[in-house]
């Protein structure tokens, strides 16, 4: 299994979108990419800690490989708006994508690349590629909170 973590608004949206893809095993929503140990939701969403909500995901690589999952990530989410998505705003809602290891930032840094050039966004992407660090697991209420209450999306 193999590791992967995004950003892209509310962790509560892209972990169920992520947890459909056949191929991923396990989804958990968490925090990443700020400055302060063991951050909670209410730190995080008053925007003092810089974390990142994110998705940090397992998938077999005998199913999906990791150009697939960032093919998903940049479509679920608008990664021109900085520290937004829709009406949420705030650095925890950056577009983000955290990866483990050189591959991962080799192929997210191409296809960043390569959908600016391609146009197939309005504006520049303002996706933050960063290496991985200390994830940090959101609170219970917030695991599989979409499936819990038997939503399919957010309404965003």
């Amino acid at each position: 299994m193999k590791t992967a973590t995004f950003a892209a608004g509310c962790f509560w949206g892209i972990e169920l979108k992520f947890s459909q893809i056949p191929g991923v095993t396990h989804t958990e929503v968490g925090y990443m990419g700020g400055t302060t140990e063991q951050p909670d939701y209410k730190a995080v969403c008053q925007g003092d800690t810089y974390h990142a909500e994110v998705v940090q995901l397992e998938y077999d690589e005998q199913q999906l490989d990791y150009k697939t999952l960032l093919e998903h990530f940049w479509s679920m989410h608008n990664p021109t708006t900085l520290n937004r998505q829709g009406p949420d705003i705030g650095t925890q809602y950056r577009s983000a994508i955290f990866y483990h290891d050189e591959s991962q930032q080799l192929l997210a840094e191409q296809s960043k690349q390569a959908l600016d050039s391609n146009g197939t966004f309005n504006a520049p992407i303002v996706t933050q590629i960063a290496p991985a660090a200390t994830f940090w697991k959101a609170e219970e209420y917030h695991q599989k909170y979409l499936a819990k209450r038997g939503m399919g999306s957010c309404g965003i």
